[in-house]
């Protein structure tokens, strides 16, 4: 699999599962609500293993770029409420962070 699309299904499987303990504790749903919230976290940190580097820290460290960018578009589309555009220029200078962390020439 891809790295992008790892690091996508892995975004939204952590923020889903967040999300479900957010529910519980914010929004006053149901415990049976972190049942799939573990699942999908166990999910993500699974995910995170599929990315082609030998540094589990560097692929921690640009994934953390893909999570910001989604976690507006979760905001945008689950919660109703349109990042502006400071959280656009903001999450593109994480996810060019991401991209000169994966993409670098590495020696051996």
């Amino acid at each position: 699999m891809k790295t992008g699309a790892i690091y996508v299904l892995a975004a939204l499987a952590e923020i889903g599962g967040c999300f479900a303990v957010w529910a519980v504790l914010r929004l006053g749903r149901s415990a049976l609500w972190l049942v799939p919230g573990v699942v999908l976290l166990v999910a993500f940190a699974w995910l995170l293993t599929r990315v082609e580097t030998a540094a589990a820290g560097r692929a921690f460290a640009a994934y953390g770029g893909v999570y910001i960018a989604a976690s507006l578009a979760w905001m945008w589309v689950v919660e109703g409420l349109r990042p502006d555009r400071w959280d656009a220029i903001g999450a593109t200078l994480c996810l060019a962070g991401a991209a000169v962390i994966l993409a670098a020439p590495r020696a051996g």
